[in-house]
């Protein structure tokens, strides 16, 4: 059995996505700051049958993050499937004129340093299992940048060269590099933007491949 290690996992697109790929026999390692949010949402997915487990880290901390992914794989298996979804903090979405030096720390952090250490880490897993998948999910501002959310429109944007450099270099091994961007949020009444729906979309990334950019709807 293979794992599928859900970065940012939550009630939402995560609990969606854990439960498609549950359905295909994958394990789960849901990895997120608070560890009681965790448990509670791994004791929900255990009780519906799949085999799931939490492990607290922070994203801008290199070394729980680290510690994360191979406690995953020692207890659950090897990782085949990386997901790196957290959701930005607010301060990070100021706009430009409004927006220091200081202030781009912690976006890079979070949508640079986090996704490398997470990619480096699972990558000779990977390797070691000849394929696996690994997804990106962003927000519109990755693609198109805007005055007021200057921090995640800046680091999404290094995010995006990253991945997509990546998904260039690992690709003959069999290793599948993808970015998914959701436009207006995950929910809201859109059926495309609805975590289940979502969470298909993320499966046919892993199952099916493709371009390294699917958008779950057009760009307004």
């Amino acid at each position: 059995m293979t794992t599928i290690a859900i970065i940012g996992a939550g009630p939402g697109l995560g609990a969606a996505v854990a439960r498609r790929f549950g359905r295909e026999g994958f394990s789960i390692a849901l990895i997120s700051r608070n560890q009681n949010r965790l448990d509670d949402l791994a004791a929900t997915l255990t009780s519906e049958g799949l085999t799931a487990q939490g492990f607290a880290a922070n994203v801008r901390d290199t070394a729980s993050l680290q510690a994360a992914l191979v406690n995953a794989t020692e207890q659950l298996g090897p990782i085949e499937v990386l997901q790196y979804s957290p959701l930005p903090a607010k301060e990070y979405m100021r706009p430009t004129l409004e927006t220091v030096a200081d202030d781009l720390v912690g976006p890079i952090e979070f949508s640079v340093y986090g996704p490398v250490t997470a990619a480096r880490q699972v990558l000779p897993g990977m390797r070691a299992l000849k394929g696996g998948t690994m997804i990106f999910v962003n927000g519109a501002s990755a693609v198109r940048p805007r005055d007021a959310v200057t921090g995640t429109s800046v680091a999404f944007a290094a995010e995006s060269a990253y991945v997509e450099l990546l998904h260039e270099a690992v690709a003959p091994e069999n290793i599948h590099v993808a970015q998914l961007i959701i436009p207006r949020g995950i929910g809201g009444g859109e059926p495309s933007h609805e975590p289940a729906t979502i969470a298909d979309t993320i499966w046919g990334l892993h199952s099916e491949r493709g371009e390294f950019r699917t958008y779950v709807a057009p760009l307004d």
